[in-house]
């Protein structure tokens, strides 16, 4: 079993690739890939798919990225059999050395956020195995602390969202409250905790979620969390570029992590990489979409 802290296992393994790039895994019947698409939409039949598409893009990735993202809901949403294809999709990412982020968003207060807690960061031995997990702060900090507890007991890490990437986030996150916006609390309140928690990388079991679509608020939340890790979705398909992220990383070019989804698995189905690849070579497509992103943030790097 490796005993290192989530912080020190992902400082090693973007010291190996060098570079920040996530690939998130977010599985959809109608952008599958025409040779693993279902032949119906039971759901044992797209749970499979989903379970070959998913290990087909960490066949890929793995030599390239130090971690994969899965979104929990497009497995969710087909109901046991596709808990089932995530379970087996985690499990294979790590056997492949890869570091899994599981995006499901969660809270809850007391017994249940402990609950929650044990079920997604209990490391190797735990139900789900997941290295880290996304948790919203909306129910406030004895909501988030089982999450914490939970981390630094079994080596994982957590993703509070701060400064989401969607449109709508701005609705509640930039309400101002005491002369500051929230976001700005709650990015105060992780800071606190990435401190408390930080091992020998030096930065702590808790990070945040800050997207790449915000660059100046990046900038500001990069500084207010000198000690948490950002994980940074919106790059690519929701129009976050190389140059927007360049802030988020330290002198080491440490400190972030960059999350493409789409851009990156379907890549088949772009313009730029339809002609040369197309469905019969997706894998080759999720390739040259990956190393495109590498290539484009060391150059802001």
């Amino acid at each position: 079993m490796n005993l290192d802290n989530f912080s020190t296992r992902l400082s090693i393994a973007l010291h190996r690739v060098q570079n920040p790039v996530v690939v998130g895994l977010d599985p959809r019947v109608e952008l599958l890939p025409e040779p693993i698409r279902p032949q119906s939409l039971e759901q044992s039949e797209v749970a499979r798919s989903y379970s070959e598409f998913c290990r087909g893009i960490i066949d890929v990735v793995a030599p390239l990225v130090a971690a994969v993202k899965p979104q929990a809901a497009f497995f969710e949403q087909w109901g046991p059999a596709g808990c089932q294809a995530l379970a087996d999709v985690i499990r294979y990412a790590r056997k492949k050395g890869l570091l899994v982020i599981l995006d499901a968003k969660r809270n809850d207060v007391g017994s249940t956020a402990v609950a929650y807690a044990k079920a997604y960061l209990g490391g190797e031995t735990g139900p789900w195995q997941a290295d880290a997990l996304t948790v919203s702060p909306y129910l406030g900090d004895d909501s988030l602390q089982p999450f914490v507890d939970a981390a630094t007991e079994s080596g994982s890490g957590i993703f509070v969202l701060v400064k989401t990437s969607n449109p709508g986030g701005r609705m509640f996150q930039d309400l101002v409250a005491d002369g500051r916006p929230v976001y700005r609390h709650v990015a105060e309140h992780v800071a606190r905790l990435a401190e408390e928690t930080a091992d020998k990388s030096g930065y702590g079991a808790v990070g945040a979620v800050v997207g790449a679509t915000y660059p100046e608020e990046l900038a500001e939340l990069r500084a207010i969390m000198s000690r948490a890790w950002l994980l940074v979705p919106g790059y690519g398909s929701q129009g976050g570029t190389a140059a927007d992220i360049a802030i988020s990383f330290d002198s080491q070019g440490l400190g972030a992590i960059v999350n493409s989804s789409r851009a990156i698995i379907f890549a088949h189905a772009r313009p730029e990489y339809r002609d040369a690849y197309g469905d019969q070579r997706w894998q080759a497509a999720v390739e040259a979409a990956a190393c495109d992103m590498i290539d484009e943030i060391h150059s802001v790097m």
